[in-house]
């Protein structure tokens, strides 16, 4: 059972965060992530208060050869619709007053507060869109590993784990994405609004916060994000997974980075009209440097110049780093 400590700042949590002027020290953030995916995904409303509902064709009418005076049948083509469910992320910050308000630092502290909140909600988000999975945790949304996860499914032709690992779980993913509101994108119930929403509530009591029917007053700020994931057209996502303990700065041995990511351009219908990237983790991306430099001379895969920036791209795609990609999957299912 969680204790009060574990759940609101304590005096040696404030003491903690004080510079020697008794003044909040700014907080070097070791635990902070780089997910840019979540800078990537385009977001649109959903047609539904709980979530996104698409109608997708199924079966195309099939033509008729005609004979003269011969007869042609009328056909239709076929749909089907599916729902793409919201999930609901929220948290609460609660300090109280007196702790917050010594030496005058009530503002700084409350932020500080504020800071680790959101990183944290940021960090599962950015988990969420690969590894949730509603079979799972039914009151988050189904994320692209749940959704690629077999070779023999219909989209298992998007996905390469030919250089993935079976019998032990050093596995990790490097994801091609192409966002647009035609075959993926991030969704928000209808009628509400798009990323993360934070409301302080100001000074409140708090009843029975000992457990004994006794009052305290506090600072209380509620976060919350409401948020899922669409695939419209699963042809514009491809899968990669490899070894991570067999990968080599030269592709001498273990996977051929480079080589398996050519193939993803042969696969995705329509290089255009979409906000496509690469999603891999920063260590992955590292060895794809490597291979870079020790491997392969005027490749695809280059260091490019985006507003200032040394990017690395591949097919003229940005390759992004998401730390919250794990090294620990299981392979994907034959």
């Amino acid at each position: 059972m969680a204790t009060l400590a574990d759940t609101h700042p304590t005096l040696l949590d404030v003491s903690k965060r004080l510079d020697p002027n008794g003044k909040v020290d700014k907080i070097v953030e070791i635990l902070a992530q780089t997910n840019e995916i979540l800078a990537d995904a385009v977001y649109i409303e959903g047609n539904l208060p709980t979530g996104h509902r698409s109608t997708i064709r199924t079966g195309l009418p099939a033509p008729t050869w005609r004979k003269l005076y011969g007869g042609v049948q009328p056909t239709k083509s076929r749909t089907a619709q599916v729902t793409d469910n919201a999930g609901m992320m929220e948290a609460y910050a609660e300090v109280d007053k007196a702790l917050a308000d010594l030496n005058g630092n009530t503002a700084a502290f409350r932020l500080s507060e504020d800071t680790a909140h959101i990183e944290g909600m940021s960090q599962d988000l950015a988990s969420s869109i690969f590894y949730a999975d509603e079979d799972v945790t039914p009151e988050k949304f189904t994320g692209f590993a749940a959704r690629y996860s077999s070779l023999s499914a219909e989209n298992g032709q998007n996905i390469n784990a030919s250089a993935a690992d079976g019998s032990n779980s050093t596995n990790t993913s490097i994801w091609f994405i192409g966002w647009g509101p035609n075959s993926c994108f991030m969704t928000y119930p209808k009628g509400s609004v798009a990323g993360l929403k934070t409301d302080d509530k100001g000074q409140i009591t708090i009843e029975n916060v000992d457990g004994a029917g006794g009052r305290m007053e506090a600072y209380r700020t509620h976060y919350r994000m409401d948020a899922g994931l669409v695939l419209k057209d699963w042809r514009y996502v491809y899968r990669i997974q490899v070894d991570f303990a067999e990968l080599t700065k030269d592709a001498a041995t273990g996977a051929d980075l480079i080589d398996l990511m050519t193939d993803v351009a042969s696969f995705i219908p329509n290089l255009t009209g979409i906000r496509g990237a690469f999603y891999c983790s920063r260590r992955v991306h590292s060895f794809l440097r490597r291979q870079m430099v020790n491997k392969v001379k005027n490749s695809t895969l280059m260091m490019s110049d985006v507003a200032g920036q040394s990017v690395m791209t591949f097919d003229g795609f940005p390759v992004r780093r998401v730390d919250s990609l794990l090294h620990t999957e299981a392979k994907v299912a034959a």
